[in-house]
């Protein structure tokens, strides 16, 4: 495989990321009218399909590529996308922007528009006002759809707490900025309750769903706590950033001889179609290639049979002996120093798993094609990412592991 065939593969492993929320079709119902499956919240109709914009499209340098994005929302909305999510610290900060620029022209009445308050960068009560009316000024509008509190784990659920986030949310719904208020969370399940026990007026929850994480990372309990309490489901990472897209080689052999046409992101999606309670799953889609995938699973999306779920079980299974790292390359862990930490794990996800014939031979090439301030070795090991990091991975840790496979690698 060359290198740009290999940066192709590795941008349609990660955009595939996607985040699914929502209200499922038998709580809910959904319909189909000549575009994506939608489902009911409340008195309007979301797309199942939502559109992500933590993973944008960009250019060689790193910049968001803001025609190629207006061309993808475009064809978003014409195919009945309704649902776009973007965040204050999206894409270096840029994101909220490039989604506002995209949508401007199109009827505001006629899309879902959320962002996320930043808790994890206040500093000081002021900040939640400035930061709301600045995302009010980047993204183009006067009011948004679905606003969460991002990204609550421990820590950022006291700096909520702290800085009296909730009481300004609640002041900027009763002004008509705010149509629908809710949380993302990034813990355990026994905060989850907490956080749920403690304001009784969520509307909606978006919590980290799919099949690698069901079991393993307590996120079944964290679905049934959610259902319990009546909250409509986003889930996000259903692909596990970009492990249930990007399956090994025995993995993908089992899906493909049972349905070679299928993408091994519609198994994942479709596996949530199953669950109650999922309104809409956002999807990071970086290329238009992931976008036409997208929406031909969730045009009249259907749940896998009861064949299907055997088969695909049995998939996860064959790519579970492989996993390397559980890295979804959030980004949020941004290193100070400047080390690449989810390109470095992605390029040594896609070695282990051998799943795009990469070889021993063209990890190391790939390795070496980032700059040399971007690679393991450079980490000072202040663990700042790790407190940043919503899988919880010892990065310093992983990064010294990956550092010292490489040299053996490269002396071998």
């Amino acid at each position: 495989m060359n290198r740009r065939d290999f940066i192709k593969n590795s941008l349609l492993a990660a955009s595939g990321a996607v985040l699914l929320s929502g209200c499922t079709f038998k709580t809910a119902g959904h319909k189909v009218s000549g575009g994506v499956t939608t489902a009911k919240f409340k008195n309007i109709d979301v797309s199942m399909l939502g559109f992500g914009a933590m993973r944008l499209p960009t250019d060689k340098n790193g910049v968001i590529d803001d025609a190629l994005n207006k061309k993808m929302v475009q064809r978003a909305i014409e195919s009945g996308i309704n649902y776009f999510d973007t965040a204050y610290m999206y894409m270096g900060g840029k994101s909220e922007k490039a989604m506002g620029d995209a949508l401007k022209k199109y009827d505001r009445a006629s899309f879902n528009l959320t962002t996320k308050m930043p808790v994890m960068m206040l500093e000081k009560e002021e900040d939640v006002e400035r930061i709301f009316n600045e995302q009010l000024k980047r993204c183009q509008t006067d009011y948004f759809d679905f606003y969460l509190v991002h990204c609550l784990n421990k820590h950022n659920w006291e700096n909520t707490k702290k800085y009296n986030v909730i009481p300004f949310l609640e002041k900027m719904k009763k002004e008509g900025k705010i149509k629908y208020l809710g949380f993302s969370h990034h813990d355990t399940p026994e905060l989850l309750q907490e956080i749920i026990d403690y304001y009784d007026k969520w509307e909606f929850v978006q919590l980290q769903i799919n099949k690698l994480d069901w079991k393993t990372c307590r996120g079944e309990e964290q679905y049934n706590i959610a259902r319990k309490a009546k909250l409509p489901i986003i889930v996000m990472e259903p692909l596990r950033g970009s492990a249930l897209a990007n399956l090994n080689a025995d993995a993908t052999k089992i899906l493909k001889d049972y349905n070679p046409n299928a993408s091994a992101a519609s198994w994942a999606f479709r596996w949530l179609a199953g669950l109650d309670g999922i309104l809409t799953m956002l999807s990071g889609m970086t290329l238009p290639e992931h976008l036409e995938d997208n929406i031909k699973t969730f045009t009249n999306l259907k749940q896998l049979s009861e064949e299907e779920q055997k088969i695909y079980d049995k998939a996860i299974q064959a790519h579970l002996k492989t996993q390397a790292i559980g890295c979804t390359s959030c980004r949020y862990c941004e290193c100070p120093v400047g080390v690449n930490i989810a390109g470095i794990f992605s390029l040594y996800n896609q070695y282990k798993q051998d799943n795009t014939g990469m070889g021993k031979k063209g990890f190391i090439s790939h390795y070496e094609a980032l700059r040399e301030s971007e690679r393991a070795d450079k980490c000072i090991k202040c663990g700042l990412c790790k407190t940043k990091c919503p899988q919880k991975l010892n990065i310093p840790a992983l990064l010294e592991k990956v550092d010292k496979e490489y040299k053996q690698l490269k002396g071998a």
